[in-house]
């Protein structure tokens, strides 16, 4: 006899543990907490398993919940872009999305292309600005979607991955090994002062090559060896590379990136929009980097 899974009940299972609450989730679906409730254990009853843990203040999926989340996800991707494909539904209007320039590469482009498919009649607005920049916009409502950098997360966004903060700098360059060690940031980087403050403590000397407020600028000094830098791992492009310092440089810590969702209420896409994102980042990385999920 077939046994078929309740998509909806399935997609209020994703929402709560990627939301870390029944209250989150619910307002992302736009539904009431006692009929996400409901589907849930609707969910665990007709699979026999305990998906969810409710010990905690946080709810967080169980090693069951945490199988079926990798497979939730991936059917719900479907189930989506078929019904949209099948009855030919024409979606229209606007995504504002906004992400750290740092962080645009190597998900975002193809994210972008996959969403323009699938959607071809909704834009998609990217800003490119700092964490906190983005944070405020998306707080006024003048962005549906953003990604953020952080040392850790507020409530409502969901972790998609955590990533190292490494020295980067021109491919086989040797400015590295000069003292004062010569540096280049944008002047509102949220990793600056986290890297000033590591080289002070490793009684390192540096001096601010590149004092400067566009990207480009700080990208143009380390690929021609007159700065380095400090940046997430795996996001750098071609161009520049990973400074291999064998302990010369102080280790900097990890980084989570984050993303912030607008209710579906105030965007009908952006939902859709944001479960691409989080596919490119669950698939793509490398496994020890993959999705940790928030809470």
């Amino acid at each position: 006899m077939a046994r078929n899974l309740d998509l909806t009940a399935l997609r209020s299972f994703v929402a709560v543990a990627d939301t870390g609450g029944v209250t989150r989730a619910a307002a992302q679906l736009d539904l009431t907490q006692s009929a996400v409730s409901m589907q849930l254990k609707r969910l665990e009853e007709s699979l026999g398993q305990s998906l969810l843990d409710r010990s905690n203040r946080s709810v967080s999926p169980t090693a069951q919940g945490e199988l079926l989340l990798s497979y939730g996800r991936r059917l719900l991707t479907l189930n989506d872009e078929v019904w949209n494909r099948m009855t030919d539904q024409k979606f229209e209007g606007e995504i504002m999305f906004g992400v750290p320039h740092d962080i645009v590469y190597p998900h975002i482009p193809k994210v972008l292309k996959r969403f323009s498919t699938a959607y071809p009649k909704v834009k998609v607005n990217m800003v490119s600005s700092f964490t906190s920049e983005l944070k405020s916009m998306f707080a006024s409502g003048e962005c549906d979607v953003i990604l953020t950098t952080e040392t850790g997360g507020a409530e409502d966004s969901v972790r998609l991955a955590s990533l190292d903060l490494v020295w980067y700098g021109a491919p086989n360059g040797a400015t590295w090994k000069e003292r004062p060690l010569r540096i280049a940031f944008e002047s509102q980087c949220i990793f600056r002062p986290i890297v000033l403050k590591a080289l002070d403590e490793a009684q390192i000397d540096w001096e601010m090559a590149v004092d400067t407020m566009s990207s480009m600028t700080v990208e143009a000094s380390l690929s021609a060896d007159l700065a380095v830098h400090a940046r997430l791992k795996g996001t750098t492009p071609q161009y520049l590379e990973e400074i291999d310092h064998g302990g010369s440089l102080p280790d900097l810590p990890e980084f989570q990136v984050n993303m912030m969702v607008a209710p579906s209420a105030q965007n009908p896409m952006a939902p859709l929009f944001a479960e691409m994102v989080r596919e490119a980042y669950c698939c793509d990385m490398e496994p020890a980097k993959k999705i940790r999920l928030a809470g």
